[in-house]
């Protein structure tokens, strides 16, 4: 890159400007006691903070970096212009929460997405016309006509696909918005924790019920490959390319692997402004989305702090959490503790590990967090032009808005880059998410200038088994750069700043275990009733009052907001039958 482009690595980040900065927040004192501390201000932490203090728990939130938001942050890296610098869109936030947390009073604005993903292939057009692209919406027969340029096979059989994956996510939300089945309730010895157990079990008849006849199809998606479900329906390699991305987003798995198929239907199974599986931008970007629910908490009363880092959950003889220590030595006392914070980082950072048994440590070190995600965010001067969707007078055209989706051709092409991280090296030919936001929100950047948010698979923790260096980070990025310069000419001549985020970056600095943007692998031996552990999944931990509420608890990760809700719950009705 020339010397004229800001360029920000991870090692960098204490540097950078926030929008939101620790001073906004901590204009209440940080008492000396609570009834509930909650660790980490991302949407989650924050959403606990706000039902318990709602359900009359006194509620303090403790934020270690300068910023309210986890992985759902906004900052201004490159002056002037303002990223989703990690978690990038918003659909799975359920809407009973945004709804009773009145998050469009306290300022949450959505930019709605139609269509919602194009996918341009490299190739001649033919007699002089653009190449070939796929664009899928809202509009079926849209859809179908971009389909039936490949396969009017396929295009026949989309909609009942569509519909067929409608049925199958909807059946399941009976299960996100309330804790697992309580299977230790169910062998206790007293008849009140057994009934109690038992309402645990409606969820689950709910979900069956809907299910009726088609829970084969279920449990085949949940289980199976992606490309098993895809090969039964489609036959145009583009379409299943462009289905096969939401099928391995952010887990380091193959469309080929078993249980990518269950991927594909946590990221269909959402809901935006009442619109089934529609996916938008937040204005300001997904910061706006903590801080609407940050407002809602501190409008209830919850406290809410930044730069306060935690250095350890504080166990008393009796075996019970009593508060934390912060890392400049304040001690601060609570009943009860929640931890937004990874499972990984919780145990095994936070809590003294003489208050855990060896059995339940070794089961938290074998807790899966690979991770498969560089995120790269890019300041321009100007808007990328497609070749396959050309807009010469620079303005926004449909397709971008959407998920754009490059080196997605072929199943083929995911495999390789895959294959090539499986084997400690970065793609060579990497699977790209690029999202243009300032396409439909004009706060993000300065007049016709946009920010670019190129979310990469394949790369790995470890390069060849050492540790990332600023060259490799650098290298990388120029490779990505590279191909979205084959899609879109004059893309690197625009770039006006770039700040590269590798797998260790997004541990370091967003508390990502392993840089795993859901908090722990979704495959099926991390789901539900083992999500993160067995001995987990109700939120509770081996230390009486110490709770987890982040996305590495069921049902997992997206800005959802349920393990926070669920987690809440479920303290207000421990604290109830002290």
């Amino acid at each position: 890159m020339a010397a004229a482009v800001w360029t920000l690595r991870g090692r960098r980040a204490a540097a950078l400007l926030g929008t939101v900065t620790g001073s906004r927040w901590n204009h209440t004192a940080l008492k000396t006691r609570y009834d509930a501390l909650v660790i980490g201000g991302g949407h989650n932490g924050l959403v606990a903070a706000a039902y318990l203090q709602k359900g009359g728990v006194k509620t303090a939130v403790l934020e270690r970096r300068h910023v309210l938001g986890g992985a759902a942050v906004s900052e201004e890296i490159v002056p002037g212009y303002h990223f989703s610098r990690c978690s990038y869109l918003l659909s799975l936030l359920r809407p009973h929460i945004y709804k009773e947390l009145e998050l469009k009073k306290h300022g949450l604005k959505v930019y709605m997405r139609d269509p919602h993903a194009f996918t341009p292939m490299l190739e001649e057009g033919v007699r002089g016309a653009p190449p070939r692209s796929l664009t899928l919406g809202s509009d079926l027969v849209k859809n179908q006509n971009e389909i039936g340029k490949f396969s009017l096979n396929d295009a026949k059989a989309y909609p009942e696909f569509i519909a067929h994956l409608e049925k199958l996510a909807g059946a399941i939300h009976p299960l996100l918005d309330n804790p697992p089945v309580d299977i230790p309730g169910f062998t206790a010895g007293s008849l009140r924790k057994r009934l109690a157990a038992a309402k645990t079990l409606m969820p689950v008849v709910k979900c069956g019920l809907k299910l009726g006849r088609n829970f084969p199809d279920f449990y085949e998606i949940i289980t199976a490959p992606i490309m098993k479900i895809l090969c039964k329906w489609f036959e145009s390699e583009p379409l299943r390319a462009t289905l096969a991305t939401d099928g391995v987003i952010g887990a380091m798995t193959s469309p080929s692997n078993p249980g990518s198929g269950y991927v594909l239907l946590h990221h269909v199974m959402g809901e935006l402004e009442k619109e089934k599986g529609a996916w938008g931008y937040v204005e300001g970007g997904m910061g706006g989305v903590s801080q609407a629910i940050a407002k809602a908490a501190r409008s209830y009363g919850v406290d809410i702090f930044t730069e306060k880092d935690v250095k350890q959950i504080l166990v008393g003889s009796d075996g019970g959490a009593q508060g934390v220590v912060l890392t400049d030595g304040t001690e601060i006392h609570s009943e009860v503790v929640l931890s937004n914070a990874t499972p990984y980082v919780t145990f095994k950072n936070l809590t003294p590990q003489s208050s855990l048994s060896p059995d339940f440590i070794k089961a938290v070190d074998q807790i899966d967090y690979t991770s498969p995600v560089t995120k790269i965010n890019v300041a321009v001067d100007k808007l990328p032009n497609f070749l396959a969707s050309p807009t010469p007078d620079d303005k926004p055209g449909p397709h971008h808005q959407c998920s754009i989706h490059l080196n997605c051709e072929s199943v083929d092409i995911l495999e390789h880059a895959y294959n090539e991280a499986r084997n400690g090296r970065p793609s060579t030919r990497p699977m790209l998410e690029m999202t243009i936001p300032s396409a439909l929100d004009p706060t993000l950047a300065p007049p016709g200038c946009h920010v670019v948010s190129l979310f990469t698979q394949f790369t790995p923790y470890h390069i060849e088994g050492r540790e990332w260096t600023d060259l490799d980070r650098e290298t990388f990025a120029d490779t990505v750069f590279d191909w979205v310069e084959q899609y879109a000419p004059g893309f690197k001549a625009s770039v006006v700043g770039r700040d590269i985020l590798s797998p260790p970056d997004l541990e370091r600095i967003f508390g990502l275990t392993g840089g795993n943007i859901f908090h722990g692998s979704m495959s099926m031996d991390q789901l539900y009733l083992a999500r993160p552990l067995p001995c987990l999944s109700d939120y509770r931990s081996p230390i009486r009052g110490l709770y987890l509420c982040g996305s590495g608890c069921h049902p997992g990760g997206g800005v959802m907001g349920s393990p926070g809700w669920n987690a809440a719950l479920t303290v207000i009705a421990d604290l109830k039958r002290r």
